[in-house]
């Protein structure tokens, strides 16, 4: 079994600390991505929002509209 000298660990941990730097570079990546994405469709959301009223203004106007019973 290999000694466990002070050198060896401390090359264990400058890989580890290389590993971590990297996941939180990877992280910070994915972020960016996830944000974009909400962006995206939150962006859509809003059009398909508009298109729905435009929608039932036609609809509205056409008389395809049920009127409500009261």
């Amino acid at each position: 079994m290999a000694d466990v000298t002070n050198e060896l660990i401390y090359e264990v941990l400058k890989q580890v600390q290389g590993d971590v730097a990297q996941i939180k570079f990877d992280l910070r990546e994915v972020k960016h991505r996830i944000t974009s994405l909400e962006e995206g469709v939150a962006s859509l959301n809003r059009r398909m929002d508009r298109l729905e009223d435009r929608v039932e203004r036609i609809e509205s106007r056409m008389g395809l509209v049920d009127q409500p019973l009261s």
